[in-house]
């Protein structure tokens, strides 16, 4: 698979830029603030629906526009597709393949496969545990684009869940009435379900990598045994009250035991407004 040709409009500091590419090495050279990882950050968001460097799609948009426009050709074999994403800052992204009638963003996906290595990726070793579970999710929906639905529903639900409780915690703190709680429960399904296939898949990676990284460990320390591969915190993405039921016997003790513990200082019988995934 190779990216045949590139085009983009209004994304980062380029107006409107053409570029071929060949088969093979290709080196992109000039002088500092040139674009010249724009171009690849381009290409790395078709693989993966996101940017290596922000959060959000707004700054990828050249000031003054209101949306940019990402189109590459690709070739496989002798397969060739044209996608193209369209980026809408507060709205939602647009997606084509082939010209055709609009498709979900996500069915992009899968259609361009990277590998990218850049300064950011110190925060993998020396960032926090949700830098390494996001590296983790991007490998998984790259195995499997399906997944983006997955993460996608989670990330839903848990901001539904979220606002929830908050303001639920913040019409109590005030000495208000009581906010009808009712819904939890149909969250907290919803969120262990989403949670219990994310996490399934994580932990299906790693058992994967573990042949890789116990030789490329045996490399640099010969003799020193296996490689330890975690995604650091072991906490369960699902909430208290159901992760008995969504986890699966075969998992390891952690994943089982973590549904289990609940927070310190939580109000809500281990239900708690934040992220574990």
């Amino acid at each position: 698979m190779h990216v045949t040709h590139l085009s983009l409009a209004d994304f980062r500091s380029y107006a409107r830029v053409e570029v071929a590419l060949e088969p093979g090495v290709t080196v992109f050279t000039g002088a500092n603030g040139q674009g010249k990882t724009n171009l690849v950050e381009a290409v790395g968001y078709l693989a993966t629906l996101g940017s290596h460097r922000v959060s959000s799609d707004a700054p990828l948009v050249r000031t003054g526009a209101e949306r940019a426009v990402i189109r590459a050709a690709v070739t496989q074999g002798e397969r060739s597709q044209l996608i193209e994403l369209e980026l809408n800052p507060g709205k939602s992204n647009r997606a084509r393949i082939n010209r055709s009638s609009q498709v979900r963003p996500r069915d992009v996906l899968g259609i361009v496969r990277t590998v990218l290595f850049a300064p950011e990726d110190l925060a993998l070793v020396k960032g926090d545990p949700g830098e390494r579970r996001r590296f983790l999710d991007e490998l998984v929906t790259a195995r499997s684009p399906r997944m983006a639905g997955v993460r996608s529903d989670y990330e839903r639900v848990l901001r539904q869940r979220n606002t929830l409780l908050k303001s639920a915690a913040m019409a109590r703190r005030h000495g208000g009435r009581s906010m009808d709680l009712s819904t939890l429960d149909v969250w907290d399904q919803h969120l262990a379900r989403a949670g219990a296939e994310l996490l399934a898949r994580r932990l299906d990676l790693i058992a994967a990598l573990q042949p890789l990284t116990d030789k490329a460990y045996e490399q640099l320390a010969p003799g020193g045994g296996r490689s330890r591969s975690s995604t650091a915190g072991r906490r369960a993405a699902v909430p208290r009250s159901r992760a008995r039921s969504c986890t699966s016997s075969s998992w390891p003790r952690w994943a089982r035991r973590a549904g289990r513990r609940s927070s310190a200082g939580s109000r809500w019988s281990g239900r708690t407004a934040t992220s574990c995934c």
